[in-house]
This record gives C-alpha cells, sequence and structure tokens, in this order.
C-alpha cells in the first residue's frame, strides 16, 4: 500500500489514504480484516462524481485488477465477470456474441462494481430498470473477511438489495452475474426532435417513451426569454441489420467507440461563464436539427462525452460539481423552477440532461423513482453551494431525492428525508458490519 491523494469526477475535497493495487483475493481480504479505524472502502474508476470511493486516513482498494471476464453464457445471455471489469471493456467482449449490458451510463468507463453500489441507470430505465435489475448473484467480500454469494431471492436478499445502490458500504463486491439482452447490431435508430422551449420538451418526452428503448433529452439552460430551457429529445431503439447502410452491413456488431483527444489539465478557473456557456448551448442546439431513423453508433447516441478523455478538467482546478435529483410524475413544477433559478441566479451548466424513470426496484438505496430526473453541471464558484440548498428543499418537499453517486455536498437530513428507507438499509449494514469497517469519506459526511 502506498498514499495517495483521490478525489471524484468532480474534483473537489481531495483526501488522502493507503491504496492498495492487487489482483489477489486474499490480499484484499486481509486488507480488510487489518482495517484500522478509518476503514476501508473499493474504488474502481474514480467516476463518482463526488466522496463514495475516497476515505480520508483510511484505506482504498483499487479493484481494477480484478478485470477478468470468466464466462459468456450466448445462448442464456448471461456473463460471469469480475467486478473490476469496466463497462468498455465487457461491453467490447460481448458484443462479438450479439449481447448487450442492458443498462448504460453516460460512460462505459465505470467498473461493474461500481455500477451496482451505485445502482447505476441510464437512458432506458423507462423500460429496463436500474443495474441491479439484472444482476442475477454477486460475490460480497464481508467485513469478516469472508465470501457470500448473494441472489436477488435468494436467502441473503436482503443483504444483496443493501449491496445494491449501498456505495460499498456492505463489503467489496468481487465477481458478479449479469443477464443480458441479444442485438443483431451495435447500432442505433435514433430519432431527434430539437423543441423551443422547456414546457413543450417535457410535453414532447412525455408521450410515445415507451415505444423506444432509450430516450434522454438536452436543455439549454443559459438562453433566457421565451427559449428558456429549449431542447433536444433524443429517443432511439436498437438497428436491425437491414436499418444499416451497406457499408456497415458487413460487420454490424463493430465497437465504434472513438476517443479523438485527451483535455489537458490547463484550464484556469472560470472558463465555463455565461459567454462561453451560451456559446457552447447555441452549437449544442444547432447541431442536432428534427430528423428520424438516424443511424447512430454507440458513441454517438449513448457516450458523446467518451470521446474526449479527462473532460472534467474543462472545469478548471476548483472543480465541479453535479446536481441530480428525481422527483415523482406531478411535480414538474420542480424541474421548472430549477431551470428558472440556475439562470437568474447565473450559475453557468451546459451539459444538462432530463430524462423519465420507470418504476424502481428493491434496493433501500436505490436512486431511480417513477418520475423525472434532472441533471445540471456547475463549476464550483460563489453562490453555486446556497442555490443547491435552496433547491434541496424544492426537491424533498416534492417527494424526490438526490442521487448518492453524483452529489457531493449533501447534509444527512438531506439524505434522510430523501430515502425514507434509509433505516432498514442500516440494520442490515450493521448486521453484516457492526464494527463499521467498510467507510468513506461520504458515508461519514451523511452519517451513513
Amino acid at each position: 500500500m502506498k498514499p495517495e491523494k483521490l478525489t471524484g469526477w468532480g474534483r473537489t475535497a481531495p483526501t488522502s489514504a493507503q491504496v492498495l493495487h492487487t489482483a489477489d483475493v486474499r490480499e484484499i481480504a486481509a486488507a480488510v480484516r487489518a482495517a484500522g479505524p478509518r476503514g476501508v472502502i473499493a474504488r474502481g474508476l474514480g467516476r463518482s462524481y463526488g466522496d463514495p470511493a475516497q476515505n480520508a486516513g483510511g484505506v482504498v482498494i483499487d479493484m481494477t485488477g480484478l478485470s477478468r471476464i470468466h464466462t459468456v453464457d450466448a445462448e442464456a445471455a448471461t456473463v460471469d465477470v469480475d467486478a473490476g471489469v469496466s463497462l468498455d471493456t465487457l461491453m467490447r467482449a460481448l458484443l462479438p456474441f450479439g449481447l448487450w449490458l442492458p443498462v448504460l451510463p453516460g460512460t462505459r468507463q465505470v467498473t461493474v462494481g461500481g455500477a451496482i453500489g451505485s445502482d447505476i441507470h441510464g437512458k432506458a430505465h423507462h423500460v429496463e430498470g436500474s443495474f441491479g435489475n439484472h444482476v442475477r448473484s454477486l460475490d460480497l467480500l464481508t467485513a469478516d473477511g469472508e465470501v457470500t454469494t448473494l441472489t436477488p431471492d435468494g436467502p441473503d436478499a436482503d443483504l444483496f438489495w443493501a449491496t445494491v445502490g449501498g456505495m460499498g458500504l456492505t463489503g467489496i463486491v468481487l465477481r458478479a452475474t449479469l443477464a443480458l439482452n441479444h442485438v443483431e447490431t451495435a447500432y442505433f435508430l435514433v430519432d431527434t426532435e430539437q423543441i423551443g422551449n422547456l414546457d413543450d420538451l417535457m410535453a414532447r418526452q412525455s408521450v410515445g417513451d415507451e415505444s423506444y428503448a432509450e430516450s434522454v433529452s438536452w436543455f439549454d439552460a443559459v438562453t433566457t426569454g421565451p427559449h428558456l430551457g429549449r431542447g433536444i429529445l433524443t429517443r432511439a431503439n436498437h438497428a436491425r441489420v437491414e436499418d444499416l447502410p451497406a457499408r456497415s452491413r458487413g460487420n454490424p456488431l463493430r465497437f465504434e467507440a472513438p476517443q479523438l483527444l485527451t483535455v489537458p489539465d490547463v484550464f484556469p478557473p472560470g472558463m465555463l461563464n455565461k459567454l462561453t456557456g451560451r456559446i457552447f448551448s447555441e452549437l449544442w442546439y444547432r447541431k442536432s436539427p428534427t430528423r428520424a431513423g438516424a443511424v447512430q453508433n454507440i458513441t454517438q447516441f449513448l457516450h458523446p462525452l467518451d470521446i474526449v478523455g479527462e473532460w472534467n478538467r474543462g472545469y478548471g482546478p476548483h472543480g465541479f460539481l453535479q446536481y441530480q435529483f428525481a422527483v415523482p410524475f406531478g411535480a414538474e413544477d420542480v424541474i421548472r423552477h430549477t431551470v428558472h433559478r440556475a439562470v437568474e441566479t447565473g450559475q453557468v451548466s451546459v451539459l444538462n440532461v432530463l430524462k423519465r424513470f420507470g418504476p424502481g426496484n428493491r434496493a433501500p438505496l436505490s436512486f431511480p423513482m417513477p418520475g423525472w430526473t434532472l441533471c445540471l453541471d456547475f463549476p464550483v464558484r460563489k453562490g453555486v453551494h446556497e442555490l443547491c440548498e435552496e433547491l434541496d428543499e424544492l426537491v424533498l418537499r416534492a417527494g424526490g431525492r438526490h442521487y448518492l453517486a453524483k452529489e457531493s455536498r449533501a447534509t444527512p437530513s438531506v439524505v434522510e428525508r430523501g430515502y425514507p428507507r434509509l433505516d432498514e438499509w442500516r440494520k442490515v449494514r450493521a448486521s453484516v458490519d457492526p464494527q463499521g469497517v467498510f467507510a468513506s469519506d461520504m458515508s461519514r459526511r451523511l452519517s451513513l
């Protein structure tokens, strides 16, 4: 082990921990058994935006060494995989079999263990649910150093569902079996609609979503006046071979996902401001006119930000926070008010996402609920925390909550109010880790 400074993807609140890099499960178990008073937490690729994979003064275990794909069963559409395998690596291995991960977030640079611990969702939640819905079993290393295989309906189902969305605080996921979907191609048939304001965008997105496998909208949170919240609604289904242009039919499962550049760490504070935000938003809006049935590859539709490595550096040395919340259907005014207040307070956000969620699952700390989810990315600057505190109250009064994998500044009361089953989760965690061996900066900050 060696000391390292760690941050989340938002690059805020760095802390130092002893980091263990190993692919040996025995070494991981020994580190858990020997954990000191500051405890231990697992870390994947560091794509949580805040501090759930940091552990100031304690131990952090880098899980990326557990990188083996054990078996792929093409007929049953399942894969047995180590928790340190990235979704990028897994997708590349599965596509030649005509297999597809049902749930993918906005980046492929997430490990399987991280996907389970955060119960990630994607553009397909309205039809596929979140990642935990597709986990058939997982191997969990608990605080006593032992490994238990858990299933969603087995004798330890409570621990399984506490681990899904549990932010690594019930133990360390070592391995998992995932259920997959069959696909003919690696491409999408995409319908794009350019819509002039937020009310029209939400109204249009509320109609016909169930006929698409994937659905998301981007909206402009910089332009004021009657076009406030103008946006681009993109919805898609998996393309069949017959839908592809002739040049792509020879290799329909080709993984097209280039990374064109890596952002250097040279940007000063304030690069994202009203002027640059307005320019970006105008270009982003104009680049996607209304069009039906366009064939797009994985990166074009699902993961445009993966084209640019280390894009978070563009926010400058102070970093940024992503404010993501979910509210039930019927609370659309919360969405409108949030966008209005961001504009009124001068907090600039350009990477804005709006999606509709389907039903949640059995995990007490799973984020999705039937309703809307909205994301805003704010550079860390004066006034942003005050705005978020104001919005917190609005979200919570509407019966909403915040996403633990994205937040970096909430308080214990915000989480307790947003997650009514938190005490249920705490009881399961206490039963398997009574000494609180698994701990993180987040768990201490939020009194989890």
